[in-house]
């Protein structure tokens, strides 16, 4: 029989969690890790909600599957039948969503067997939800997309004083009392998460479904922090993916570029199923067994057009280098496109909104693993630059950009933040310029 695929994803969680070797008590995600293998460059195809769950689940890019900004503002694939449910029901599976999907503001039309309908999609409501169909005698074989709220913006009270005092942020983020307590309210966050994973791992095992389920573990991008979430600096768009199933090795760590248009094609490999034509990413099961050779994932690209508003970027990432171009001309921040909190006051009180930003980019990674120095104007650079600014191009034009043509417009009925706004909070736009009323927030 195929294997059945359980597919856990989180909100805003990038690598913060403790495989990755930061100090945040994730000891179910740390057990999964340990009997399956982790990808530890593994990254994001957008970073933004909508825009990665969308590459994922179609194995495309954002600018080939039309998910170009977020569901619930209006922005929709271009082709729902290349949803992975739609593949994956044709191919024999039983498919069911239980919680967070973010691809569709209505998650029926994506292909979905099940969709079950809860209170929220916070752990609370997820895990009992998800439990209860693991142990209920789903069909097999199956895809269960189970999707936690947790760890986006709402983050709980930090869950101890000794978090509050003594948690170090991230080490792009600045060491303050304000962004230390925001920090251990997003520890209280990953908390609950990691309850959750273990939670509905547990039920896999409980109703003897473990032995032949492909565990796909990760988050859509980085964490709701100044300069992380909708950038495409490596804290936006690195993510975790771990792996566990029947054959594969345990406990092994890989350091090969990974992106997430990579999974479609990995469950179609691991499943026996025909690649579907439209796929953009590569399989990982040579990777994961050992049939493909290290070092033959030389590049990833990322991307962002709008999130809350509209903020043009194209990113190339090798080992060594990232290069990120804007297309563009708007000088500051979006602060749109950053989740409000602390950490987001404490930066504005100190002027990020007035910093400039780079219409091009280049991080030399290994000397400047925080991409805080740009060496685009360095002339010892000048060679790496060209190379990575030819191989975007290429990308862009293999995979029918649109951004090569100009400015790309709000689909009609979308509705956008102005890029001088302070907030998604703020009243929003329609595509031809009307205001709306009621703010809409970033979920």
């Amino acid at each position: 029989m195929p294997p059945n695929i359980l597919y856990l994803n989180s909100h805003d969680t990038g690598r913060y969690v403790q495989p990755y070797g930061n100090a945040i008590p994730t000891p179910n995600i740390q057990w999964l890790a340990d009997q399956g293998v982790m990808f530890r460059n593994a990254f994001c195809a957008a970073p933004s909600c909508s825009g990665s769950r969308a590459a994922l689940l179609t194995g495309s890019y954002c600018h080939s599957n039309g998910m170009m900004g977020l569901a619930h503002r209006g922005f929709e694939l271009y082709d729902n039948d290349q949803h992975i449910a739609r593949t994956l029901s044709d191919a024999g599976y039983h498919c069911e969503m239980v919680g967070e999907q973010h691809v569709s503001a209505d998650p029926h039309v994506l292909g979905y067997d099940v969709v079950h309908e809860i209170d929220d999609t916070t752990v609370n409501s997820v895990a009992p939800a998800a439990i209860e169909a693991l142990g209920a005698g789903i069909p097999e074989p199956f895809f269960m997309s189970v999707g936690f709220f947790e760890t986006h913006r709402s983050f709980f009270a930090p869950s101890s004083v000794r978090d509050r005092l003594y948690s170090l942020p991230p080490p792009f983020l600045p060491d303050t009392p304000e962004i230390r307590q925001d920090v251990a309210a997003y520890k209280a966050s990953a908390r609950s998460l990691d309850h959750g994973i273990g939670a509905v791992l547990n039920a896999l095992h409980e109703a003897g479904l473990d032995r032949n389920t492909l565990v796909i573990c990760t988050t859509d991008h980085g964490l709701a922090f100044p300069t992380a979430k909708a950038s495409l600096l490596d804290r936006g768009i690195g993510v975790m993916l771990i792996m566990r199933g029947a054959g594969m090795p345990a406990g092994v760590v890989h350091d090969e570029l990974v992106s997430q248009i990579d999974v479609f094609p990995t469950i179609c490999e691991m499943a026996g199923i025909d690649e579907p034509p439209w796929l953009q990413g590569r399989s990982l099961a040579g990777l994961v067994s050992g049939a493909e050779p290290p070092g033959t994932r030389s590049e990833i690209f990322s991307e962002l057009t709008y999130h809350a508003a509209y903020e043009p970027q194209r990113a190339i990432r090798t080992e060594r280098f990232k290069y990120v171009r804007r297309f563009d001309e708007y000088p500051y921040p979006v602060l749109a496109n950053c989740d409000d909190s602390p950490s987001k006051e404490a930066y504005l009180a100190r002027g990020w909104g007035k910093r400039r930003v780079a219409r091009e980019s280049l991080h030399d990674l290994f000397f400047n693993p925080g991409e805080g120095r740009n060496v685009i104007d360095n002339p010892d650079y000048a060679p790496v630059a060209a190379d990575l600014r030819g191989r975007l191009e290429r990308w862009m034009q293999d995979t029918a950009d649109p951004l090569l043509d100009g400015p790309v417009p709000a689909p009609p009925g979308t509705r956008i933040n102005a890029q001088d706004q302070l907030s998604a909070a703020d009243p929003t736009f329609t595509s031809d310029g009307e205001m709306v009323g009621a703010a809409v927030s970033t979920p």
